[in-house]
């Protein structure tokens, strides 16, 4: 079970509530902490972590960190300024996201530029409250190619033990297949409301197996 500890290890070193057209209170953060582990037939496990986090540095704007890490292979990592652009009240609103970073292949690593467009809607129902977030992005890697992608992500936020979450991404270039995952979890509220353990599940179109996904967020 070496993957349970690679799990662990990575969760306990450290994508949000995920924000989308929401933008932090002044003065207030978000941390998420998240590992990925599949079973891998060379090396007995293969995994992937992340560390994303935001800060409200004016009620108009939140800046933030997205890095994530495949392996020792490759992985990216971003920093980003969210903006309001209108709020449409009970039909939901819409905010704009700008970054900057690098992707690395190994040792080799390359600029990329992204500019996101999201949407996002609270809802009440008779027996929960939740949202719906859309995302619709350009990302441009300097030594690859420009990727259009568009993700969903839709949960309940009910003051119950247990609510679930769905998350599904993906993206496309001109030259390739879409590339698409998708994550199934329950959200896990702490008997502190500051943090949350999300567990659940993560298929892919490139890999032939189910990984395990880990992840803990933090406000402050």
């Amino acid at each position: 079970m070496r993957w349970v500890s690679c799990i662990l290890i990575w969760i306990f070193a450290a994508s949000p509530a995920w924000s989308g057209a929401w933008l932090r209170d002044k003065g207030s953060a978000f941390v998420s902490a998240a590992a990925t582990a599949f079973e891998d037939q060379d090396h007995g496990y293969d995994y992937k972590a992340s560390l994303y986090a935001e800060y409200g540095l004016r009620e108009n704007l939140t800046l933030g960190l997205d890095i994530e890490q495949n392996r020792d292979i490759y992985g990216h990592a971003l920093i980003f300024a969210r903006l309001p652009v209108a709020d449409f009240d009970n039909a939901g609103r819409f905010a704009a996201e700008f970054a900057v970073g690098a992707h690395h292949q190994q040792i080799r690593a390359w600029a990329v530029y992204k500019a996101t467009l999201s949407y996002g809607k609270g809802f009440q129902t008779g027996w929960a409250s939740g949202w719906v977030a859309i995302d619709a992005a350009l990302e441009y890697r300097t030594h690859d190619a420009l990727y259009r992608k568009l993700d969903l992500t839709a949960g309940l936020s009910s003051a119950r033990l247990i609510n679930p979450l769905l998350q599904i991404e993906t993206a496309y270039r001109s030259d390739r297949p879409l590339h698409w995952r998708v994550r199934p979890s329950i959200m896990i509220r702490a008997k502190d409301s500051s943090r949350t353990w999300v567990l659940g599940l993560e298929r892919n179109d490139a890999r032939k197996n189910t990984g395990i996904r880990l992840a803990l967020w933090n406000t402050f």
